[in-house]
């Protein structure tokens, strides 16, 4: 993926690239405060937005698009909550997840000045589906305590500009305020790459079952990069997250656990898994965020 520059040169970079692609009617997505002020330590790491370097696995890219690798196709509408964020009419650079009826969550690194959101899609085909609703965030909000390169902390809300039309294909899902434990079977989802070395489309969006591991075998696998806002899932070699499937769900027991967050490049090594942001630690900042909002 590219790495992050200063700041006002990757807004401005990020506005010519949108205004290349064709975005109709921008809304920016402004920034705006929330109800508290957690700490803004964290580790170093790298994250799994679409657009990356070897070495380093964001899970989101503004160059290309990665997905799920070895999962299966989706059962339609059975992730009514996941979001896709496009830039242009329809190129993805990152997945969200809807928690609120005008909120959606993703990872702090999928921050870009305009948001484009589709609900209710199932394949990656820009052809409308039944069933699908298409949205402008209006208001992003990311964790103050987000570092960069470490991805601590990696979420942000998004406020959709209205209220979503609630149906089997586009609902909200609950966040789970207990913290994940070693063994736990979830479950992850994306459009993001089928291979991490080739731009790999699926046509559908994808699913992978994932497996929890304990904190130490996480901070082995990522020494000094692992802390209390992260957690570890996968660590099968050839099933992973991967690039473009940032800010995506991880749902555990039928409730939302984690975002995807950061990994290893290539993706799907052994003993290089997936790694989460741990949601049960945030829903308070989540609830206050939207009240004030």
């Amino acid at each position: 993926m590219a790495r992050a520059g200063p700041p006002r040169k990757w807004m401005l970079a990020t506005v010519i690239t949108a205004l290349i692609l064709g975005v109709s009617e921008p809304v920016l997505a402004t920034d705006a405060s929330s109800c508290d002020n957690p700490s803004a330590a964290g580790p170093s790491g790298s994250n799994r937005d679409l657009g990356r370097e070897a070495g380093e696995d964001s899970r989101s890219d503004d160059d290309s698009s990665s997905r799920i690798v070895n999962g299966a196709d989706c059962k339609k509408d059975a992730q009514p909550w996941q979001g896709a964020l496009l830039l242009g009419p329809n190129k993805l650079y990152c997945g969200a997840v809807l928690v609120n009826p005008q909120w959606l969550l993703t990872a702090a690194h999928c921050r870009k000045p305009v948001y484009r959101v589709r609900l209710g899609h199932h394949s990656t085909s820009p052809v409308y589906e039944s069933g699908q609703q298409m949205y402008q965030g209006i208001k992003s909000i990311p964790h103050p305590g987000y570092s960069h390169p470490g991805h601590s902390n990696d979420l942000m809300l998004i406020k959709l500009n209205k209220k979503i039309r609630d149906s089997h294909s586009v609902r909200p899902i609950n966040i789970s305020s207990n913290c994940p434990s070693e063994g736990t079977k979830c479950m992850v989802s994306g459009w993001g790459t089928t291979s991490s070395s080739h731009n790999n489309f699926p046509k559908v969006l994808q699913c992978l079952n994932i497996t929890v591991l304990n904190k130490d075998k996480c901070r082995d696998a990522y020494p000094g990069q692992i802390d209390e806002t992260m957690f570890c899932a996968g660590d099968e070699e050839g099933r992973d997250s991967c690039q473009g499937d940032s800010g995506g769900p991880v749902v555990c027991n039928s409730q939302l656990q984690g975002l995807v967050s950061w990994g290893d490049y290539p993706c799907a090594q052994r003993n290089r898994p997936g790694v989460y942001t741990n949601l049960c630690l945030f829903t308070n900042w989540i609830e206050d965020t939207i009240k004030c909002n």
